[in-house]
C-alpha cells in the first residue's frame, strides 16, 4: 500500500506537476497542501503538522543544531538574490551599504534565511559587519510579529524590539528606523521616502554572481523525522518526484509554439539567464550547491543561530547523496 504523505508546500512552476498529480513520488500517496511560506513555516516549525514541507533553510539549520525534528532533502524549492531586499528610507543618508553602520534596521525577524544572506552578503563584499547596526524586530504591515524559532544572539548583536502597535514598514516611511532588510517588499515603498539601497538590483546580482557562483537559497524541503526513520525510502522518492518535476517545468521555456508563462520576452530572458549562469541554473542536490550552502552555514554560525558549524552533507538525508550504481 503506499505511504500517504502530506506535502505543504507553495505553488511553483518547478513543483505545479506534483501538485497536479503529472509526477506520483514512487510508493506515495500524496496530498499537496499549497499554502503561502509564513503560515507553512510557522506551522511546522511550531507545531510539526505536516509530513513533509518546504521550510526556510535558516529554520532548518537552527533545528538541526537544536533537537533535530526534521531531515532535508537537497531540493531547492525557492532561490534568490537578496540585493533588492535592501531598503533605506530615502532621507537617512544611506548611499552605500558601508553608510548603514550605527544605523537603526529593521528586521522581521533575525533569523529569516533573506536576513541572513543580506547581512553576511553585506559583510563579506561591502565591509558592513554584522555587529555594526542596531536591529529593530517586529511585524512588517501588522504589529506584533515574534522569531518562529528562539535565537539566543551574541552580546555585540544589538537587537531590540520595535513597540506592540508599530510595524516595520511604516517606520521606514517616517524615518524612525533607517533601513530595513526584508524578503516581502515593504508597502512603504514606492513613496518618495523609502528607495531600495541597491538600485538596480539586478546588476548587483549579477555581479556578486560573477564574483562568487552563488545563486542563494532560501528554502528546503523537509521531512519529519518520525515519518523519515518509519520508512527511509521516502526521501529518495520525493528527491526523485521534485526532480521530475523540475525538468517538466524546464521542458516549458523550449516551448515555441504557444506561450506557457505571460512573459512576452520569456525565450530572451532564458537565453540571457543561461549566457550568465549556465543552462541548468537552478540545481537540485549537494554536488553542484555545496559552496552555496558552504557560505550559508558559515554565515548562519557567525551571526550566533547555528548552535555548531555544519557542512554541508549533514544537512540532507545520506540516501539522497549517491546515485544508484549499475
Amino acid at each position: 500500500m503506499p505511504v500517504p504523505i502530506t506535502l505543504a508546500c507553495e505553488r511553483y512552476d518547478r513543483t505545479e506537476a506534483l501538485r497536479d498529480g503529472r509526477v506520483k513520488p514512487a510508493g506515495v500517496d500524496l496530498t499537496y497542501l499549497p499554502q503561502q511560506v509564513e503560515e507553512t513555516f510557522f506551522r511546522m516549525a511550531r507545531f510539526r503538522e505536516f509530513d513533509a514541507a518546504e521550510m526556510s533553510l535558516s529554520s532548518y539549520v537552527i533545528s538541526l543544531t537544536r533537537d533535530a525534528p526534521f531531515i532535508a532533502i537537497p531540493v531547492f524549492p525557492s532561490r534568490f538574490f537578496r540585493h533588492s531586499g535592501v531598503y533605506v528610507n530615502a532621507s537617512s543618508g544611506i548611499e552605500k551599504p558601508e553608510d548603514l553602520a550605527g544605523k537603526q534596521v529593521g528586521l522581521a525577524e533575525y533569523q529569516l534565511t533573506a536576513n541572513v544572506w543580506i547581512r553576511g552578503i553585506l559583510e563579506d563584499h561591502h565591509g558592513l559587519p554584522v555587529e555594526s547596526v542596531h536591529y529593530r524586530t517586529g511585524g512588517l504591515h501588522d504589529p506584533g510579529r515574534p522569531e518562529k524559532l528562539k535565537v539566543d544572539l551574541p552580546a555585540n548583536v544589538k537587537l531590540t524590539p520595535i513597540g506592540p502597535d508599530q510595524t516595520l514598514s511604516e517606520m521606514l516611511a517616517t524615518g524612525e528606523i533607517d533601513a530595513l532588510y526584508t524578503p516581502r517588499e515593504p508597502r512603504s515603498f514606492g513613496s518618495d521616502s523609502v528607495r531600495r539601497l541597491f538600485n538596480p538590483s539586478g546588476s548587483a546580482d549579477i555581479e556578486y554572481f560573477e564574483q562568487t557562483g552563488i545563486f542563494p537559497i532560501m528554502h528546503v524541503v523537509v521531512i519529519r523525522r518520525d515519518v523519515y526513520e518509519r520508512n527511509r525510502w521516502l526521501a529518495r522518492s520525493l528527491y526523485d518526484a521534485f526532480a521530475e518535476a523540475k525538468a517538466l517545468c524546464e521542458q516549458n521555456f523550449e516551448e515555441t509554439a504557444t506561450m506557457r508563462y505571460m512573459l512576452p520576452w520569456l525565450f530572451d530572458e532564458v537565453e540571457r539567464t543561461r549566457s550568465i549562469m549556465g543552462k541548468d541554473f537552478w540545481p537540485y542536490g549537494l554536488d553542484r550547491n555545496d559552496q552555496t550552502l558552504r557560505t550559508f552555514l558559515r554565515y548562519s554560525y557567525d551571526q550566533g543561530l547555528a548552535a555548531r558549524p555544519l557542512e554541508p552533507h549533514e544537512l540532507f538525508a545520506p540516501e539522497t547523496l549517491e546515485s544508484t550504481l549499475v
